[in-house]
């Protein structure tokens, strides 16, 4: 009624709608997802932000062999349905490219034909070897079949004076390249043909670090909730944990969690973790599998991305991610390893029978509180992005319901006429215990009569247009532990 005049005297007839009580049960979030990376050519600009729908498409924004088209391609094999963006990074400008000047040495002559096959960053090249080929003849062949593939993140090359010899070189600066993987048979089916023997040496060299101010003043103010991360150096963490925290806090709103990636041997692995303690960031551990931690993020998101967006709370344990390459089954981590790299801050995932990586455990990088003791709050990363839909439906509810209203005391309650626009802290009493019977419903919250003991609405005593909240949510747990006694008798 209050958006009809009280001294209208035109006739007849007038009417208004509300769409204040028009939706109902809790807020849907749209998720979205924001993938960083190298670009090496396409038509995009460096850090704008490109909605990305398809392969094709980011093939022609940022190259065939970048990075970022790598990321990209990996996490939609996963999850094509979130809505993804994209925003290139520029290389390091002072930083050197990774390298190795025999990464692959030839040795011997083939005395039969057969393929010798080659992994790059997880992808397979093969090349085709012909009886009596020699070692130089072998290295040439292998010379032109990685530059042909022009989806490998390096290029291939014979050093002077060095025919069996071919050397790599990432095709962007710094220090990501380093872990390019290189390898040689890794399936069991394959072998090296009769009377050839290879010699591989790792990519090393590669230097110079992303600034990460420039990256975070390109974020803008858009919300991402999920922001994928190629880039695990100590540096570029700490300010992007800076940004996320700001974004977490209760005047910004736009809660967001990273995923990123360490490849590492367990000890270096372990090392790398114990430099961290964000609640908003969680690094996915790949040891030495073939493909490189840039795509283990990607796929990693995407999974967490598209199961997030359906249930907060619900565990990503045993979900695959998809498209990547496991390690060698001598190089696999066992229970015991792979729970001190949980205990260390970083998740983990495992081998199926199936030979697919599957997340085992999704937790963030936090571990200790401010005084260095123990915290396990933030463990999991369901936890932040459970609080944070809690929020956001809270926000849904009461801006919608209540977006222009009169704040008054409980004792004029029975006063009102009907259809003012007045709450009062009883009335917001009631909606918070009825948004949280709505969560409690979904799975997210429980514990109901604890909260409605423990809720707090007062007005404030120095601003009588303020309302003060103070809530205890009992957050839904995952079943991540069942432990069995089993005490039998014969």
């Amino acid at each position: 009624m209050m958006s009809i005049p009280n001294d209208i005297r035109v006739p007849l007839f007038y009417m208004a709608f509300d769409n204040a009580n028009a939706n109902q049960g809790v807020a849907v979030q749209q998720h979205k997802i924001l993938v960083m990376g190298h670009q090496s050519g396409g038509t995009a600009t460096d850090l704008e932000q490109y909605r990305i729908t398809s392969d094709d498409q980011a093939r022609a924004l940022f190259g065939d062999d970048a990075m970022l088209t790598a990321m990209l391609q990996t996490l939609r094999k996963g999850n094509n349905y979130t809505e993804t963006w994209a925003m290139p990074v520029a290389e390091p400008a002072a930083g050197t490219a990774a390298s190795s000047g025999q990464a692959i040495t030839v040795t011997g002559s083939a005395s039969q034909a057969g393929t010798l096959s080659l992994m790059i960053a997880g992808q397979r090249v093969q090349v085709g070897v012909s009886t009596n080929d020699t070692a130089g003849a072998i290295a040439a062949a292998i010379v032109n079949a990685i530059n042909q593939q022009a989806a490998l993140p390096v290029t291939a090359q014979i050093p002077a004076s060095e025919n069996t010899r071919v050397k790599l070189t990432a095709k962007w600066k710094g220090i990501t390249g380093n872990d390019i993987d290189v390898r040689c048979n890794y399936y069991d089916t394959e072998q090296l043909p009769p009377g050839v023997s290879l010699t591989l040496s790792p990519l090393s060299g590669g230097a110079g670090y992303v600034d990460a101010s420039d990256v975070i003043g390109a974020l803008g103010d858009e919300w991402f909730n999920h922001i994928v991360c190629p880039f695990n150096d100590q540096a570029f963490l700490d300010g992007l944990r800076t940004e996320l925290d700001a974004r977490w806090g209760a005047l910004r709103m736009m809660e967001a969690v990273c995923y990123t990636a360490i490849r590492g041997n367990h000890a270096e692995t372990g090392t790398w973790g114990n430099t961290r303690n964000d609640h908003l960031i969680t690094c996915m551990s790949t040891n030495t599998a073939p493909n490189p931690p840039w795509e283990f993020a990607a796929a990693y998101a995407g999974q967490a991305a598209y199961h997030l967006a359906i249930d907060p709370a619900r565990p990503l344990q045993t979900l695959p991610l998809v498209g990547l390459l496991p390690p060698s089954k001598r190089e696999r981590w066992d229970l015991v390893e792979r729970n001190l790299l949980l205990h260390d801050g970083v998740a983990t995932y495992y081998v199926d029978a199936g030979n697919r990586c599957v997340i085992e455990r999704e937790i963030s990088t936090y571990q200790v509180n401010t005084f260095g003791s123990p915290d396990p709050s933030y463990l999991d990363i369901t936890t932040p992005m459970t609080l944070g839909y809690f929020r956001f439906v809270h926000k849904a509810h009461f801006t919608q319901k209540f977006p222009r209203h009169k704040l008054a005391g409980d004792d004029v309650l029975d006063s009102l006429e009907p259809g003012q626009p007045v709450v009062t802290p009883k009335i917001l009493r009631a909606e918070m215990l009825d948004v949280f019977l709505q969560l409690q419903e979904k799975g997210l919250v429980e514990g109901f009569e604890q909260y409605n003991a423990e809720l707090e609405v007062t007005r404030d005593s120095a601003d009588a247009n303020r309302i003060n909240v103070l809530c205890s949510p009992d957050l839904i747990n995952g079943l991540r532990i069942m432990a069995m006694n089993v005490q039998f008798k014969l």
